[in-house]
């Protein structure tokens, strides 16, 4: 944005080397000049109103969510565009107000500017609109729900379509298997499983992930089993192999789906908790996470097709159970005293148990028994306990 502006600059000028200057009106220097000045010094002030507005929407997701949502937040779109359009608009200004206060441009070049400068008015306003009515919901609880929601389902999407990530399912390890290790420490955040089809092809071997997307990489523990290799262990590429694994320090929402599920429900448990107080919130999580796990369990189209595209690489597929505790376990933890949050989660699990999905009925079933026992523990009234008890009916009738 900042080289268009500059270049927009000068553009004007090349106007005077063409005949248009004899066919267009004469623009006084004074009217160019008022309406530059005007622009350059509020689009100071209203970048410097934007950078604070940022901030504070940043600083307010990580208190009223959680941090791990701080990285959804920070990447949005339009204010990253508003705040380029805005510096743009006074780099443009400056420029231009110093090439015509030094008689750079005609007749031409004058009217070219003119026209530029209405035109960067017209998208600063516009910009200025829409980034304003984007800002209001920035770093809004509401707002990042939704944020992580659509990370969530963007994950949970591409894993349904490739759950085994375009490797075969794992069998079984062989004995003598050797591991592959990692010295650094942190998340897996991204597994090239091409590159380990290459170095498994390379020396005709078969390779066992272990660590998917989300694990929790130690130089103790392995990130994959190298199988099947005839010749000696010591000429491995294991470097190669470790070195398809990306760690990170964080976790990543776009190939680890569990890391939404997990955030989600850190938000709902932040709103239970007693400084906040809030079991609205948590309600409406419950809502966001009964739709993640309906998509998840309904039939779709299968794009894994039955000759996976690297033969040498096996990969687990994700845990449905793995899943269920990320997700709700924390909220029947923290709301077990909440008997509206316990009702919630138990609708919810009723909910789940209607869908024609064999391994979440069963789970939702379980989930449904262990929350009713910590409310139960946690209630004080026998009238509560009951309304609990009349909810997981479902469960206790078909377990």
């Amino acid at each position: 944005m900042c080289i268009l502006s500059i270049t927009g600059a000068f553009v004007a000028k090349s106007a005077d080397h063409t005949e248009l200057g004899r066919f267009v009106p004469s623009i006084a220097v004074e009217s160019i000049h008022t309406l530059l000045s005007i622009l350059s010094s509020s689009m100071l002030v209203i970048a410097t109103f934007a950078v604070a507005s940022m901030v504070s929407a940043y600083a307010s997701a990580s208190t009223t969510a959680t941090p791990r949502s701080f990285s959804l937040v920070i990447a949005d779109d339009v204010s990253q565009n508003a705040l380029s359009a805005f510096i743009g608009a006074f780099i443009y200004s400056i420029v231009s107000l110093i090439a015509l206060e030094n008689g750079y441009y005609d007749q031409a070049g004058r009217f070219t500017l003119f026209i530029l400068t209405l035109m960067v008015f017209a998208v600063v306003i516009l910009t200025f609109v829409r980034w304003v009515d984007r800002v209001a919901r920035l770093g809004r609880l509401g707002t990042t729900v939704d944020k992580v929601e659509e990370a969530a389902t963007s994950a949970l999407e591409q894993r349904k379509r490739s759950p085994r990530l375009g490797g075969v399912p794992v069998e079984g390890r062989k004995a003598g298997s050797k591991a592959i290790f990692s010295n650094q420490i942190g998340y897996v955040q991204r597994v090239d499983i091409n590159e380990l089809q290459v170095c498994a092809e390379a020396s005709d071997v078969l390779i066992e992930l272990v660590a998917l997307p989300g694990t929790f990489a130690a130089p103790g523990r392995a990130l994959a089993y190298v199988m099947g290799s005839s010749g000696n262990n010591d000429e491995l590429p294991c470097e190669e192999i470790a070195n398809a694994f990306r760690i990170g320090d964080d976790r990543t929402y776009d190939d680890d789906p569990r890391f939404g599920l997990i955030v989600l429900s850190e938000i709902a448990s932040r709103a239970l908790s007693p400084g906040v107080n809030d079991p609205g919130t948590a309600i409406d999580v419950i809502g966001t996470l009964v739709r993640l796990f309906s998509l998840w369990a309904l039939p779709g189209e299968e794009n894994e097709s039955s000759e996976p595209e690297y033969d040498r690489v096996s990969v687990p597929e994700i845990s449905l159970e793995s899943m269920f505790d990320d997700a709700f376990t924390p909220i029947a933890r923290d709301g077990a005293s909440t008997i509206e949050v316990v009702i919630r989660l138990q609708k919810a699990f009723e909910s789940l148990n209607t869908i024609e999905h064999a391994d979440l009925q069963e789970l939702a079933k379980i989930h449904a028994l262990r929350t009713l026992e910590r409310a139960e523990s946690a209630l004080n009234l026998a009238h509560d306990k009951q309304r609990a008890r009349d909810a997981t009916r479902f469960a206790q009738t078909e377990a």
